[in-house]
């Protein structure tokens, strides 16, 4: 399986500019999997929650999803994307998971970093997983990747793949996917922005370096912390479901759960 990420540096508010750059990378790449930034389409740095709802699409009947479900259907990729969804009265930092046949799920985020919490609602979906025939996707969205939980839940759900939009601004996450994977036996496709965003009085530069980590930690293929790059490797998800670490060693068959209840104190 052909997968990969989309890394590219969106432009604040606009999103005609935003979706023809993804457009153009998407169409110049061939994979059956690829993933795109956190709020791809919107860039990140919001100022006023007000400018948040102004951005936001209903999921999956806004022009964002639609864009996305026509490429998806065109290009047969399986595509993940984050942007700012409404529901309602409500705001979400969201990620959707398209097919060639259709829109299949849309993920929310679970921890929200620093002004994300003025801005948006916290995720209510749970994390999710999806069978795409060629593997099972499992879906968070950059903070995500701090609490261990977040993986580990994932794999207990069955993900082969998780699909991992980010809009990294701290230096450590990169690093931390080797264990993540190493933890959960997955493969892990971290897909960064690029670029700095000037907005009022905050800056905030994006560290690029996306990467596809395999379940062993290794890294399989990674960009540069500044370039507009698809990278695309070829995978076996089935590597995903093997756990074991020796042979009498199984990742998650050996957890002592009857040990874990402080875990959810």
């Amino acid at each position: 399986m052909r997968v990969g990420y989309v890394q590219f540096d969106p432009h604040f508010g606009d999103k005609e500019y935003n979706l023809g750059r993804a457009e153009e990378l998407i169409r110049g790449a061939e994979a059956e999997l690829l993933v795109l930034p956190e709020l791809f389409n919107s860039g990140y740095l919001f100022l006023y929650r007000q400018e948040t709802a102004k951005l936001a699409e209903p999921i999956p009947g806004g022009p964002t999803t639609q864009v996305l479900l026509r490429l998806a259907g065109e290009t047969g990729t399986h595509l993940v994307a984050g942007l700012a969804e409404e529901a309602g009265r409500r705001l979400y930092n969201s990620a959707v998971l398209v097919s060639p046949a259709g829109w299949v799920r849309t993920y929310r985020k679970s921890h929200l970093f620093v002004d994300e919490k003025t801005f948006f609602h916290p995720g209510d979906s749970g994390f999710l997983t999806f069978d795409i025939g060629e593997a099972k996707l499992g879906l968070m969205i950059c903070f995500d990747w701090i609490y261990p939980e977040s993986a580990r839940i994932l794999a207990l759900k069955g993900a082969d793949i998780i699909c991992h939009p980010a809009n990294l601004v701290l230096p450590y996450c990169q690093r931390a996917m080797v264990t993540r994977c190493l933890e959960n036996g997955v493969f892990v496709i971290t897909a960064n922005r690029t670029g700095t965003e000037s907005r009022g009085e905050k800056t905030l530069t994006y560290s690029g370096l996306s990467q596809i980590t395999g379940p062993r930690g290794e890294v399989i293929c990674s960009a540069g912390p500044d370039e507009e790059v698809v990278g695309v490797a070829r995978i076996d998800p089935l590597r995903a479901r093997d756990k074991k670490i020796t042979e009498r060693n199984d990742l998650l068959a050996d957890r002592r759960t009857d040990l874990y209840g402080d875990l959810t104190a």
